[in-house]
């Protein structure tokens, strides 16, 4: 497996894109891996800090990242990278460290900054490679006060202790006068579907957090694009009723998102009736629904969002992208 993280870089708001960088080593602790994803965040300090997923690859030889067995997983860590120059260099990859019964840890947001200089960390929680017990699933953060040289113990922000629900890819943000927001994939493993996307709010920095909020709408959510007078776009997924990407405005973490303001970013139904894809069967259909997602919005200096997601093209997959006018 050679799955690595390649960086490309735009001086014109993603108009125009540099060829791709491959700077980071895949081998941790001198035992050969694969980097599954990079999250860069610039700090208030105007330093980069990425955090990244690096699976073990050399613990199981040959074998996919997901046992479907065991609904384990293979060995993973967080890695941490610094940049002083806008991410033109980077420092080498130091470990962040994380207790046993997290199992093999997950990264889904990036490196959390807060008006108070502390730093969050969000990692769900995984089982190992083999192991047949039970899958009980949980968000923790780790917490840092010097800029993410050390992190404290976790803190769990949510979880399921009956194994019923998963809250998976929880992505968050943080509005400038500190209010914390979460968004929650959650899929309901007795019902066998997936449940609209939650938000959660917390004003302590995790430490206490509202009651989940219904949004309406299903069921991968974007991190969200957070502007400077706290208004919000959030982009997601819909596999199962329109099989859509879409994306839609709040005026404010609290505020609903409106739904006039909703724009659809990708159409799979279009395409698929349009499009070469054939074939029949369950499976066929499965993979249909998988082609598309892991959309990611972020706030641009002018004043649009841009929103980023994979989808299919004539010959594979392909990484799009879209600027929203607010």
């Amino acid at each position: 497996m050679t799955e690595t993280v390649e960086l490309r870089y735009s001086g014109d708001l993603g108009a125009h894109w540099s060829e791709p960088q491959s700077p980071f080593s895949t081998t941790v602790l001198g035992r050969r891996g694969s980097l599954k994803l990079f999250y860069p965040t610039l700090l208030s300090n105007g330093r980069l800090l990425g955090a990244a997923l690096w699976v073990d690859r050399a613990a199981h030889p040959g074998q996919p990242l997901f046992n479907e067995a065991t609904q384990g997983c293979l060995p993973m860590k967080i890695l941490l990278a610094e940049s002083a120059d806008l991410g033109q260099s980077w420092s080498a990859w130091r470990v962040v460290e994380t207790p046993a019964d997290l199992g093999p840890p997950s990264l889904t947001n990036p490196i959390l900054e807060f008006p108070s200089g502390r730093l969050a960390l969000s990692i769900e929680s995984n089982k190992h490679y083999d192991d047949s017990s039970p899958w009980v699933q949980k968000v923790v953060y780790l917490y840092s006060t010097d800029q993410g040289q050390s992190w404290g113990n976790p803190t769990l922000i949510c979880g399921d202790m009956t194994g019923r629900l998963m809250h998976w890819d929880q992505r968050a943000g943080v509005v400038p006068d500190g209010l914390l927001m979460t968004f929650t994939w959650t899929y309901d493993t007795q019902a066998g579907v997936y449940r609209n996307i939650d938000r959660r709010l917390s004003s302590e920095e995790g430490r206490s957090w509202s009651a989940p909020e219904n949004l309406g709408f299903p069921d991968q959510p974007s991190h969200p694009a957070v502007f400077p007078d706290g208004g919000v776009v959030l982009a997601w997924v819909d596999r199962y009723e329109t099989q859509s990407i879409r994306a839609r405005l709040s005026a404010g973490a609290q505020a609903p998102f409106e739904q006039a303001s909703e724009v659809v970013l990708h159409d799979a139904l279009r395409r698929k009736k349009c499009g070469k894809f054939s074939g029949a069967g369950q499976a066929i259909e499965d993979m249909f629904l998988w082609n598309y997602g892991l959309p990611f919005a972020e706030a641009l200096p002018n004043g649009e969002a841009m929103v980023v997601y994979y989808a299919p093209q004539e010959e594979g997959t392909a990484i799009y992208w879209a600027r929203l006018e607010l």
